[in-house]
């Protein structure tokens, strides 16, 4: 497994951006598809993007497409999460999540977790 740790939350204003990093630590980060997930208040929590082992190949909510591009850098044993024209109802706590081998939408499979990062955009 990996460690993770996310940053970069904080208060925005509805249109603002923000930019969500994943620190991980071991040496076996490229071989994980990644993930981030968030949990607004009051609800479950669900699925943002996802991105494979390569960088290559990514997946999207529809509630984020077009304003949230996931990426990684293995080299630097990180993903980011480029959150673009928030609004009130991105406010969450965003988490990334670490899943052997394909992608997937669903928070089962994925098997490291961070303890996530307030996001709270303000309209």
């Amino acid at each position: 497994q990996v460690q993770l740790i996310e940053s970069g939350g904080g208060l925005v204003q509805a249109g603002g951006s923000l930019r969500l990093s994943c620190a991980a630590s071991g040496r076996t980060f490229s071989s994980y598809a990644m993930g981030w997930f968030r949990q607004r208040p009051g609800l479950e929590r669900e699925f943002v993007a996802a991105i494979n082992w390569n960088g290559r190949s990514t997946y999207y909510a529809d509630s984020v497409k077009g304003r949230f591009p996931i990426s990684r850098a293995n080299a630097k044993n990180t993903v980011y999460l480029q959150m673009n024209n928030l609004k009130p109802e991105d406010t969450a706590v965003y988490y990334c999540a670490a899943k052997p081998d394909q992608y997937s939408d669903y928070a089962n499979g994925y098997t490291s977790w961070g303890q996530g990062t307030q996001v709270t955009v303000s309209s």
